[in-house]
């Protein structure tokens, strides 16, 4: 375990983390019959939120009486409970290695105010295209990979051309 975490840095190295991601994802098919994903995750939280505020409204709702006919609470699909391991297995990492504090990761010339408003402006950008898309990074882009699909190989090109192509308008939030 001592030569899988950087001593200077206490992250793990990412060769070693892309094989392990890639055993998860073959543990989730094995296991739960399915791949792994964030996004809908959220929409099963905001499903069940509506159904016990608005229940009428729900009913009516052509995307949320799905959720309102249930038998069982949309909280209790595998998603959710993937994300709350994803949750408690980073507070679970970051104690381990010592990182477990509350602080804004920034570059020295821009505020922190500046850097959350970024940060968030980036996940809601995020959020809103995982939707568009019909999946998030994990769902659509690792197991659609996973699976051969040819969506998951398009949505993996488009992340990280995206990223490569937005990189040089943003690279001077981190470097002067």
């Amino acid at each position: 375990m001592n030569k899988m975490i950087d001593k200077s840095k206490k992250y793990m190295n990412p060769y070693i983390a892309g094989v392990i991601l890639g055993l998860v994802i073959i543990l989730s098919f094995v296991l739960v019959g399915q791949g792994l994903g964030a996004s809908g995750a959220i929409k099963d939280t905001i499903s069940t939120a509506v159904v016990k505020v608005a229940p009428e409204y729900a009913s009516d709702s052509h995307y949320f009486h799905k959720a309102a006919e249930k038998e069982h609470s949309p909280m209790k699909t595998f998603l959710v409970f993937e994300i709350l391991g994803v949750i408690f297995g980073g507070i679970l990492s970051g104690a381990m290695t010592g990182r477990l504090k509350l602080k804004v990761e920034k570059p020295n010339h821009i505020s922190s105010k500046k850097r959350i408003i970024f940060a968030i402006m980036g996940g809601f950008l995020f959020g809103f295209g995982s939707q568009l898309a019909r999946g998030c990074a994990s769902g659509a882009g690792l197991t659609g990979m996973a699976v051969l699909s040819l969506s998951g190989f398009i949505a993996g090109f488009a992340m990280f051309g995206g990223g490569y192509l937005f990189a040089p308008f943003f690279r001077k939030l981190w470097y002067k």
